[in-house]
């Protein structure tokens, strides 16, 4: 495999808007590419849990930051736990790390970051209000409500659910996601219809589930208007980390990509 290790390139969504100097908002969906980890974790893995050189992550998170024209100690991330717990980020607090799976804020010249290798990352917006969230959504947090905890936090910082546009960004497909029948169980018992995201797989008694349709249902059904990003992580080893996948080859771990937004330090005038 060859990591481009000149620059990040990350994926970006028309909904969340362009770079344009006009859009308040800059955001990004960050892959492997321009990051200097090496090994299991090469290109831009930005995992402080992960067991790489801790100066690789270091520097991978510092090229995060000058994507979006900032310092590295402006990059905010959470000790992420697969819980509906939401942070919101200020200049206060933004070097704390507490045990939560989003963050929101309207404070410009924050970067909030989310971690994923598999599970999905959305990003959050109401760029009149001025607030951005970005949460950790997999399967547990999804299903435990962290998009709603996520949008809560954002209408406590004056944000209106109508204007809030979410997009879910590289995930893990449902071709590649199987579960066993304790996991379908548990999604019927909460709502039947949820068996529309499952299929049958290959293996008896087992199941195919859709996280990606889900989780934008979710945001959907929150008031939301939401999308999302169609590429998988478990399938394509060149642009993404994949925890499912290093479980199945037996690695000894894995690399961790981030997804993050920020609002524009001159978007609302000078932050200081």
């Amino acid at each position: 495999m060859t990591v481009d290790r000149s620059a990040p390139d990350p994926v970006r969504s028309a909904l969340l808007g362009d770079s344009s100097a006009a859009n308040p908002i800059a955001h990004g969906f960050f892959n492997r590419a321009g990051g200097v980890s090496k090994g299991l974790y090469r290109g831009l893995n930005v995992g402080l849990g992960s067991k790489d050189d801790r100066s690789d992550v270091i520097e991978n998170r510092t090229r995060v930051s000058k994507w979006f024209d900032l310092d590295v100690d402006r990059l905010v991330t959470v000790h992420q736990v697969h819980s509906p717990r939401v942070q919101i980020a200020t200049l206060e607090n933004r070097n704390e790390r507490p045990e939560a799976d989003a963050l929101v804020t309207n404070t410009p010249g924050l970067v909030l970051g989310v971690l994923s290798a598999d599970c999905g990352p959305v990003l959050f917006a109401d760029p009149e209000a001025g607030v951005i969230g970005a949460a950790h959504a997999g399967w547990r947090g999804a299903f435990d409500g962290v998009l709603e905890s996520t949008v809560a936090a954002m209408q406590s910082l004056g944000a209106e659910t109508g204007r809030i546009i979410a997009v879910l960004g590289p995930s893990i497909s449902q071709d590649n996601y199987e579960v066993g029948p304790e996991f379908v169980d548990r999604f019927l018992q909460q709502d039947q219809a949820n068996q529309t995201y499952f299929v049958p797989s290959a293996k008896s008694g087992h199941a195919l589930f859709d996280l990606k349709q889900y989780t934008v249902d979710r945001l959907r059904s929150a008031g939301l208007k939401a999308g999302m990003l169609p590429k998988c992580t478990y399938a394509d080893e060149d642009a993404w980390y994949s925890y499912r996948r290093s479980t199945h080859r037996n690695e000894p771990d894995y690399g961790r990509q981030i997804s993050a937004i920020a609002i524009k330090e001159d978007a609302h005038g000078p932050a200081f």
